[in-house]
This record gives structure tokens, sequence and C-alpha cells, in this order.
């Protein structure tokens, strides 16, 4: 790597926050052979939590949450599945009104959402 790659690495990973963020939401959606549940009802999540998470000043340029829309998480049951990072805590059914328990209860809150759970690795999760 160069000097100036190196430049814009330290500039992109400011102006993302990546020092800063608490929490970091994976999302399945968009899936390119959806499994877990349709596309759409994948992309609705998705939009949902992107504009939720705005909307609360969660992410933005001082983010506390960082969120991915993964391709394919290989649960393919009961989506769309999420996980949290670092927790390592694993939802299932996260429409957009289980996703609003989760922004609320857990990434704002730091609580589970136990109904939702359906995995999580104690290696991470105090």
């Amino acid at each position: 790597m160069n000097s100036r790659e190196a430049q814009s690495l330290r500039e992109i990973a400011e102006k993302m926050g990546l020092g800063i963020y608490r929490k970091h939401l994976f999302l399945c959606a968009d899936q390119s052979d959806a499994k877990c549940c349709t596309k759409e009802r994948g992309l609705e999540s998705w939009e949902f939590l992107k504009s939720r998470l705005k909307q609360l000043g969660l992410a933005g340029p001082n983010p506390l949450v960082l969120r991915t829309k993964a391709n394919c998480l290989r649960v393919c049951v009961a989506g769309p599945i999420a996980v949290v990072y670092p927790d390592a805590i694993w939802y299932h059914s996260c429409s957009p009104e289980v996703l609003e328990k989760i922004i609320q209860q857990h990434l704002i809150g730091g609580i589970p959402v136990l109904e939702f759970v359906f995995s999580k690795n104690p290696h991470f999760s105090g």
C-alpha cells in the first residue's frame, strides 16, 4: 500500500466513524438467491433499518451503530436474519417491527430482544 492509499483509508475510517461506533448490525437482505425470506421482505427491512438509524441519530457522521447489508448469513430460515456485533447475538424474523424493537431495546438500551434471539456466542457477549 502506498502513502496515498493509506491516507485515503484513514480519511474513510474517520468519515465512517470506525473508531467510535459501539454496535454493528449485519442484515441478510437483497440476496442473490433468497432463501430465508423473499427478496422484497429483506429489502423492506433493509430500507427501514437505514432510515430509522439515521432518523434516531445512530448513523451518520458520528455513528453509534454501523450497518451492513449481507448477501447471505447462511441461516436460510425465518428471515430476514440479523446479527449484532460485538455482542454476537443473532435474530430471526427481522421485519421492520422487529428491527424497531432491536434498535430500541438492544442497540440503544443494551438488552437483547430475547423473543427473537436464536443464538448468541458466549465468547463475545457479556
